[in-house]
Order: C-alpha cells, then structure tokens, then sequence
C-alpha cells in the first residue's frame, strides 16, 4: 500500500500559485500520495500582519513530513515599512526573509542545487554540464546578526580587539553599518561532509570548495581548514578550492572540469546562479533545504509580480523541485518517472514557454510533462 504523506504547500506571492498548481498536476499524474496542507507565507501577510511568516504557518511545518514552497515577493526594509498596514506602522515590526527564517529555524543547513543541462535544451550554455551546488544555509553573512546603526559598545569592543575598526570608529554612528560573517567548526563540516557523502554515492571524482581566504583569512582560513580534515575521510575521491571570483570566470571557461561545489552561505548563494544560468536559467533551477529531519523544496527563482496570474511563467524548476522532494522522501522510481519526462519534452522541443523561445503556457507546460509520463 502506497505511504500517504503530509506535504506542506507553501505557495507564496506572485507566480507562486501558478507554478505550484503545475507541480501538483504532475504529482498527481506520478501517484503521490498526500495531504496537501496549504500554509500562508510571503509578502502580502507581511503587508497585512506585520509578518510573512505567521505562528500558524510555522505549526504547519512542525506537523508534516516535508515542504514544496513556491515563491516570496522581497524588498528592502525602508520599502517593507513604507507597505506596511498603517495600523502596524511604527509599531517595531522589522521584516526579515521567510525563507532564511525557515531555513534557521528547522537547521535546514545543507542547500543542495542541481544544475544538470538537459540535452538539446536551447538555453543550455553548454552540452553535458553537470554540477551540484551545496550551500551551507544557516551561517555567514546571511545569518542576520547586523547593526545599524553599530551599538557604541559594540563599536568599542571591536576596536578593543582589532584596531582596523578604529577607522571606521572615526564616523558618526549613523553612518556606519555592519554586517557579520560569523562561521562556526559545526557548520563548515557538515556541508563539505554533505557534499563528499553525495560524491561517494554518485561516483562523482572531485569536490571544490568555493572560497576567498586570501582576504577573509578567518572564516575563510577556518573553512579550508575544514576542507583539509573532511576530505581527509574520502580518500577516493579529490578535492580542490577556488576563489569566488576566479570560479566565476573558470566556471564559463571550462564548467565540465567541475562535479561538486561545496560554499558557505553568501558564495554558494552567488555560484549556484551562474551555474543555473549555464543550464537554461531560473526556469530550470531548483533546490532542497535539507536539515537532519526535515526539508523545504523551491525552485530558486523568485515572484515575478509581473506575470502573476498570467499562466506564463516556466514552471520545470517548481516540477523538479517536487521530483527532488518525493525522491528525499524515498519515491525514487516515481522521481526518476518525473526527471525522464521532462527530460523527454525539453529534447523533442514541442513545448516550450515565452523564456525556451515559446509560446507555451504554465499549465500546459505541466500538461506536456504528463502527456511524457503516461507515453512511457
């Protein structure tokens, strides 16, 4: 008998909906089984609640297997209060992204993204491409401890144990900001474990850590250092590092030298666009925020307010995204069933939407992918 599931259903803002009701069509068609929980997240709750990630929400996700998010409308904090209900201004709401809020709040540490070039795909930037992207999720320089302005005793102590704060120390404090890279020994070696455990298991040759410890020396320094002992335990396979702005350039150059790339926050944040943009762009690219219990799966792209509603948009990444979170929750025959299809419709070339040089809508998108399935 076929496990049911408890699946939250995390839509979102803008093409959100559309992307996602593509996604369920084929679920459908592969014979998922589940409760669909639907959860409100996004900008609209922040605009009327003062938060985009209600108490309720987070319930949902306490209570069910896995997560399919769709996407998030995101604005700058002098924005997020101008839209704010006038009932909730100037009431200390601050905003902060749902998604980084989740992905702390689960320990959704390990952000793994595919980026593999379907054949014949015309926005492919080369044949044959086939990097996986693991981006540590919950430290570094998005793990949200900033100031603004910088308390005068954090100022202080800074100075106190490193003098090259004293030149900033010369401006007002309303002039100076700060954000901080803070990394932690637990952190860095569970994604470079992450990532040798995937290499090992898909006879992958080598691992490249993403970096720049020329000139971020200690979080830098301490992720190379963990590189060293972590690949220390999987002698069979290779490793190597990179500089974020020379894998940037080595990566257009040459990007079938490169299997596994293994980032902390902020650099694997930056890498895993360029590479999705070397295999057909945010239309093809998804992910998975995976933590030791629990996971969230989204496509990579973001609300496009403009084509809300508009059944235009491409929604592969959203439909790949299901694949990878039903094969984490041990579907595999039924994602394989899902990854062949697509694969299937992107070669023939029959279907196609507005950013593959086509006309093909959302909904028939998903369509086609199920008319492949059910050709098998």
């Amino acid at each position: 008998m076929a496990k049911k599931y408890r699946i939250a259903w995390l839509p979102g803002d803008g093409v959100g909906v559309d992307v996602m009701d593509a996604a369920r069509k084929v679920l459908d068609a592969v014979g998922v089984t589940a409760d669909y929980v639907p959860g409100d997240i996004g900008w609209e709750f922040w605009r009327k609640e003062g938060n985009p990630l209600p108490e309720r929400t987070i319930k949902i996700l306490k209570e069910t297997d896995v997560a399919l998010f769709g996407a998030i409308t995101s604005k700058n904090k002098e924005v997020a209060a101008r839209e704010l209900a006038p009932e909730l201004q100037g009431k200390g709401h601050v905003y902060t992204s749902p998604v980084v809020a989740m992905r702390q709040m689960f320990d959704l540490y390990s952000c793994v993204r595919p980026c593999k070039a379907f054949p014949k795909n015309p926005l492919n930037y080369r044949e044959g491409i086939d990097i996986t992207i693991f981006r540590e999720n919950t430290e570094g320089l998005y793990g949200g401890v900033e100031f603004f302005p910088i308390p005068e005793e954090v100022r202080n102590a800074i100075e106190k144990n490193n003098k090259k704060m004293a030149r900033f120390n010369k401006f007002p404090a309303a002039d100076v900001a700060m954000s901080t890279r803070i990394m932690t020994r637990t952190g860095c070696e569970r994604i470079i474990r992450k990532a040798f455990e995937f290499a090992v298991a898909n006879k992958k040759p080598e691992v490249t850590l993403v970096e720049k410890p020329n000139v971020l020396r200690e979080t830098g320094g301490l992720m190379v250092d963990c590189m060293k002992k972590v690949a220390s335990e999987f002698p069979a396979v290779a490793w190597g590092e990179g500089n974020i702005d020379a894998m940037c350039m080595w990566l257009l150059k040459n990007p079938d030298r490169y299997h596994v790339l293994v980032a902390e926050n902020m650099f694997g944040d930056i890498i895993s666009d360029l590479c999705a943009q070397l295999v057909g762009g945010l239309g093809f690219a998804y992910s998975g925020n995976i933590g030791e219990k629990y996971a969230i799966f989204e496509p990579t792209h973001g609300s496009a307010p403009k084509y809300a509603g508009q059944n235009k948009v491409n929604p592969l990444a959203t439909i790949l995204a299901a694949m990878m979170m039903i094969e984490w929750l041990g579907e595999k025959d039924k994602a394989r069933i899902i990854y062949e299809a697509v694969s299937k419709l992107v070669a023939e070339g029959k279907a196609r939407t507005y950013d593959m040089g086509g006309n093909t809508t959302t909904s028939e998108m998903a369509d086609a992918v199920i008319a492949a399935i059910r050709s098998r």
